[in-house]
């Protein structure tokens, strides 16, 4: 009996069940912190008081980096899912909050993985940020406002953009999305993607477990 294939094949084994522990271990840890980064959300004086800034997106795009692709958008699953126990749209909010993670996440990953350079990194994060904001028209326009329209008739929704900038024509919510959401949203996954892109490297070894 040849001992050295059946030892060899028991050591990589073991080495691929600590490498999927390990992944599934940091990826939860990620889906909590995403979690957490919800709440943590923020008025923003040029958008309506409805709209607020969070960089849930961030430990995504970092499980996305660090694990791969597949791995970011389970973090934008988890992270919706937790959130769906206190959701107030039904799960249309958590529904288009992950369109629009995966939307950010997977080609950046994507892109990185291709070849694992800074510069790719930052071109899959920009990538990532300007598929996002593209995907937030149809998004918002099909799946997030027509729920609000239940508390809050169309017109009022215009006149909360119009009172932000009374100095634009806004008379339609085709323009609304386009004038503040879409830039909204491609802003919001740049701030993402330029904190993972200073703090991945450092945090590398953990979520790889690299020495």
């Amino acid at each position: 009996m040849d001992t050295t294939n059946f030892t060899g094949t028991n050591v990589e084994t073991r080495t691929v069940k600590k490498v999927n522990v390990r992944s599934m271990t940091v990826t939860a840890m990620l889906s909590a912190i995403a979690f957490v980064l919800m709440f943590l959300d923020t008025a923003v004086p040029i958008m309506p008081s409805f709209i607020k800034l969070d960089v849930s997106e961030l430990p995504a795009l970092m499980a996305s980096f660090a694990l791969g692709p597949v791995y970011g958008v389970i973090v934008c699953l988890i992270k919706n899912l937790l959130h769906l126990l206190m959701t107030t749209t039904g799960g249309v909010g958590e529904l288009s909050n992950f369109i629009l993670g995966v939307g950010f996440v997977l080609p950046a990953g994507l892109i990185y993985h291709h070849k694992k350079t800074k510069k790719n990194a930052i071109l899959g994060a920009v990538v990532g940020a300007f598929i996002m904001a593209a995907i937030s028209f149809p998004s918002n326009l099909y799946i997030v406002y027509p729920v609000y329209y239940n508390f809050m008739p169309k017109e009022v929704i215009v006149e909360a953009y119009q009172a932000v900038a009374p100095f634009a024509k806004i008379d339609s919510i085709e323009k609304c999305l386009l004038m503040f959401n879409v830039p909204f949203t491609f802003v919001k996954g740049m701030i993402s993607a330029i904190i993972t892109v200073l703090i991945y490297q450092p945090l590398r070894p953990l979520l790889k477990g690299n020495n």
